[in-house]
């Protein structure tokens, strides 16, 4: 009875917590918030300043007492109180029109390849930031039902999800996770690559969200048709001066190649431990890529060239897993074997 009250007040929500990016979905609604997972805080005063996308314009501008924090590594916490505040931030931001009875029912994507330790620690900070109870759902999963795999069936599908933090790969199959490998490379680790080829090829100094808007103009993990150039700008490492330098696809291309090697040896991993009739299932049905490295350009074709097998970039890749998280809020006891933890709860104060 209590339950079904709170529930006409509450609004239950799904949140794909990224290293990059977090994506809240609203049971009813929809996916409401896409921000970068940020937050610019005062070392002075030890105040916040600003979450998500505000924060984020800071980065590698602010002044000496002011730092823009991103409280999430490789997927899982590196800063508890910060990703408590930011969680705290996007739920009230959701329920302002319900500030008597703010607490939904929250579900959050974390990495396959997460302690416990790491897992109880999210839930934690979802807890505190005011959900009335939270589990978690793995990544791959959530972006499997995102991308309307059929993961309910005795078959098996195969989904490879590309974070800024880690790369998710997984075979599903009667609502479960056969195989899964997780490996922390992802988008952020090709910023760092580009970063490392300017200093080692050019002597240029160059910040990451520099390299991150490089990759996205132009960035490939396969030869282009037709290929194109941009530049580099940064500060020379010998003058102290600033300089520009043009730079080419197939130079950017080379840069993040180590990276993008790693994920497609990781597909190849995971294929080599996969039973023989979900492999079979795999040929019919295709590879699908979700996550916003799915976006760069080429890579469902490095993919399809190392795996001998078709590859399909899902439906808006960017927000599989929040849009899964989602599915599984609309229908808990069909997706219940696929949640990875009991509900860890509280009553309401």
């Amino acid at each position: 009875m209590f339950e079904s009250l709170w529930g006409l007040f509450s609004r239950d929500i799904g949140i794909d917590l990224g290293t990059a990016n977090t994506l809240v979905h609203v049971k009813g609604r929809g996916i409401v918030i896409s921000e970068p997972s940020v937050v610019a805080k005062d070392t002075r005063t030890g105040a916040i300043l600003a979450v998500g996308a505000e924060a984020k314009r800071m980065v590698g501008r602010t002044p000496q007492n002011i730092v823009a924090i991103r409280p999430l590594k490789d997927g899982v916490i590196s800063d508890f109180d910060i990703t408590e505040y930011m969680l705290r931030h996007f739920i009230h931001k959701v329920h302002d029109r319900f500030a008597l009875f703010p607490r939904p029912r929250v579900i959050i994507g974390i990495p396959s390849g997460v302690t416990e330790v790491e897992k109880r620690a999210v839930q934690e900070a979802a807890m505190n930031a005011g959900a009335r109870w939270a589990r978690l759902v793995e990544e791959p999963m959530a972006a499997a039902i995102g991308a309307g795999l059929p993961v309910q069936e005795p078959s098996g599908s195969m989904i490879v999800d590309i974070g800024g933090g880690t790369t998710e790969v997984a075979v599903t199959s009667l609502g479960g996770i056969v195989v899964a490998r997780s490996i922390r490379i992802g988008g952020d680790e090709m910023d760092a690559d580009i970063v490392a080829y300017a200093r080692r090829e050019f002597n240029l100094l160059m910040g990451e969200r520099t390299a991150e808007d490089i990759k996205i103009a132009i960035g490939s993990a396969y030869p282009l048709d037709d290929e194109v150039s941009t530049f580099f700008r940064g500060r020379d490492l010998l003058t102290g001066l600033p300089r520009s330098i043009q730079v080419t696809s197939a130079q950017i291309r080379e840069a993040i190649d180590p990276s993008v090697q790693q994920i497609v040896d990781a597909v190849k991993d995971t294929i080599e431990e996969t039973p023989p009739e979900l492999v079979a299932d795999i040929m019919d049905q295709g590879i699908y890529l979700a996550g916003g490295g799915a976006l760069l350009r080429g890579m469902d074709t490095r993919i399809s060239e190392a795996t001998q097998m078709a590859v399909h970039i899902a439906d808006d890749p960017l927000t599989c897993v929040a849009r899964g998280t989602g599915m599984v809020l609309e229908d808990l006891v069909k997706y219940d074997r696929s949640l990875v933890t009991d509900t860890y709860a509280i009553m309401p104060r």
